[in-house]
């Protein structure tokens, strides 16, 4: 290359491109040499983990001609990541980069350098959406194009018309000014840059450009569908949602809906009934079971130190007791179970258990609860349904719900958590399924299901990142010792869960029932209750829980809806308290912050990239 310095780097981004990377090459460069001066140009392929002649390709490429460059990864990086890695090396202070294939015309790279070149944009890029353009788009194509970018206006308050045509360029101080803040490396990785530089007042330029499609045409699932939308969700929740919450904010409107969700009940549910008969209760069996469910603490930690063993991390229960502690406290404090990774972020600072081991044992933890409590749930409702002792659950479920003074619509919210936790339950038991599937077979069973939807770089991100939660229960359930010690204290943890409630329910006066039907009914309310909560619609799963227990121990017993609901709200609280108790007393004795642990641990999920863990 000559001795003039290099202005503008083109970046062409390559996966599997022996078939056109090299006339794409000579055309870029043919194109750029119409209008920029000698030397003051480069072309860098940022191959990203090819497994076809691409490379060799390139660096034949880059050894015939000094203008060309090569970078190379041996593992897949995503179109983003692989373009910042190449912007990084670059040279130009303006940055480019467009698809392979050529789809846009490139009679608009002139304009589209130019454009940042000349300092009247940080940021420029081809549109196909612009009055003026012409794309013929098969139909899956254009619907698809279309509903993406008109969800990103909606969501994001962008004025782009097309954020995802593959034709950008850049200022290099501006963007990295706005990379500093993008989190997505993969096909989104063009829209939250758009939207990023918006939002800092950068200006931005849309022009219209001739596009013709190459290659497939084919819709997406793994990465249209969940990939972008999600992704379009979480910026949303960043610049919409969390900004508005403050702790002030949250107390606000943790009382509004306290004081909302009382006046409601006062209205549609025998609210004073069911008062009278909580304060009917016998204290001495409600403290009975308080201790019981205190009981059930130290089994949760040894469990999770039998956990931690597996994944090689030998630590004292005592300690990990308390962390557990803690964590449930936070999701009792926290909405959408921000408590999860408060224990991720408690062994780290504490114990500096890594955070991706801390989330894969909290992951291997909820797998043996779903498996636990849905077992649990299913073993008792066949027991029940021998018995004939399930005859009022179909018409409690399927029938007219009480009204008045007996539960007015409560019912229609214990129907709602019913089906959430079938649901749960169901989609427990078919992951573990696969699960076990997968460690038997010599095949790649994850990777197998997701390429079928999906064969694009995206989905080797969602197939990684489900390859290590299954590899981590993996660990366990392939140990079969191991596997019966964390199964068996799962069955006495949640044993004892199911006992606390069976004394709170026989501390009502009313409740006289054999003591069989009364352990069946409260195995099976208590397992419901629990799989219900594992959506995160509530702080603790308050609502969720009380809903289903309801109904089931109205379904399955002669008692009244406002026994059955003060014994939930009853069971639910002597456990709530339990928690938080224990809770304050580990933060006090670890010296943890639960609102540090909390804004501590979003960067700990970040670090850690895992699965999302469901509920305990």
């Amino acid at each position: 290359m000559s001795g003039r310095a290099v202005e503008v780097s083109v970046v062409l981004p390559a996966y599997n491109e022996e078939a056109t990377i090299e006339n794409t090459v000579e055309t870029t460069l043919a194109t750029l040499d119409e209008f920029l001066p000698a030397g003051t140009f480069e072309v860098i392929v940022a191959e990203d983990g090819c497994d076809d002649r691409t490379p060799e390709i390139a660096d034949r490429m880059a050894a015939d001609d000094p203008r060309v460059r090569h970078y190379h990864s041996d593992e897949r990086l995503g179109r983003g990541g692989a373009l910042n890695r190449a912007f990084e090396a670059a040279d130009g202070d303006t940055l480019v980069y467009f698809d392979t294939d050529l789809a846009t015309d490139m009679k608009h790279l002139e304009e589209l350098v130019e454009s940042v070149r000349s300092g009247a944009y940080q940021f420029a890029t081809g549109s196909r959406w612009m009055p003026g353009e012409e794309a013929s788009r098969p139909a899956k194509r254009d619907v698809a194009s279309r509903g993406f970018n008109g969800l990103t206006r909606t969501f994001l308050g962008s004025e782009m018309r097309d954020h995802q045509c593959g034709f950008k360029a850049f200022d290099r101080t501006a963007l990295f000014d706005v990379l500093e803040d993008v989190e997505d490396e993969h096909w989104f990785w063009d829209t939250e840059v758009l939207v990023r530089a918006q939002r800092r007042g950068y200006d931005v330029k849309e022009f219209a450009v001739d596009w013709t499609p190459k290659g497939d045409s084919k819709v997406d699932i793994v990465r249209d569908v969940f990939g972008m939308g999600s992704q379009i969700m979480r910026c949303w929740w960043e610049f919409s949602v969390q900004p508005r919450i403050t702790r002030r904010v949250s107390i606000a409107a943790g009382v509004f809906l306290t004081v909302v969700a009382v006046l409601l009940m006062g209205q549609y549910l025998p609210l004073e009934e069911v008062v009278a008969q909580m304060s009917a209760a016998d204290p001495a069996l409600v403290a009975l079971a308080a201790l019981v469910y205190v009981i059930s603490w130290p089994l949760r930690g040894t469990r999770y130190k039998d956990i931690l063993e597996e994944l090689d991390y030998t630590e004292d229960a005592g300690f990990l007791t308390g962390a557990i502690f803690v964590s449930q406290t936070g999701n009792l404090v926290f909405p959408a179970r921000a408590g999860d990774a408060v224990r991720a972020y408690v062994v780290k600072a504490r114990r500096s258990i890594p955070y991706p081991t801390g989330f894969a044992s909290l992951a291997v933890e909820r797998v043996f609860d779903l498996l636990t409590i849905t077992m649990l749930a299913g073993v008792v409702l066949v027991g029940l349904a021998l018995s004939g002792a399930t005859a009022g659950l179909e018409s409690t479920l399927f029938g007219s719900a009480p009204t008045g003074g007996e539960g007015g619509d409560y019912g229609a919210a214990g129907q709602t958590a019913l089906y959430v936790a079938g649901g749960v339950g169901l989609a427990a038991i078919l992951a573990v399924a696969a699960i076990v599937a997968s460690a038997r077979s010599d095949r790649n069973l994850v990777r197998g299901v997701v390429s079928r939807l999906s064969n694009d770089s995206y989905a080797d991100y969602v197939a990684g990142v489900i390859e290590r939660f299954t590899g981590d229960v993996q660990t366990v359930a392939g140990d079969r010792s191991a596997f019966l010690t964390v199964g068996a204290s799962s069955l006495a943890i949640w044993t004892l869960d199911v006992v606390t409630a069976l004394l709170v329910l026989s501390a009502f006066p009313s409740v006289e029932l054999p003591i069989p039907l009364l352990a069946g009914v409260c195995f099976f309310a208590v397992s419901v209750g629990n799989l219900a909560k594992v959506l995160p619609l509530s702080p603790g799963g308050v609502g969720l829980y009380e809903g289903a227990f309801t109904l089931l121990v109205v379904g399955l017993t002669p008692l009244g809806w406002s026994v059955a609901l003060g014994a939930a709200i009853l069971d639910h609280a002597v456990k709530n308290i339990v928690t938080l108790v224990g809770g304050v007393a580990s933060m006090l004795w670890l010296n943890v912050s639960l609102t540090t642990a909390v804004e501590e641990s979003k960067d700990a999920r970040a670090a850690a990239d895992p699965a999302e863990p469901t509920d305990d």
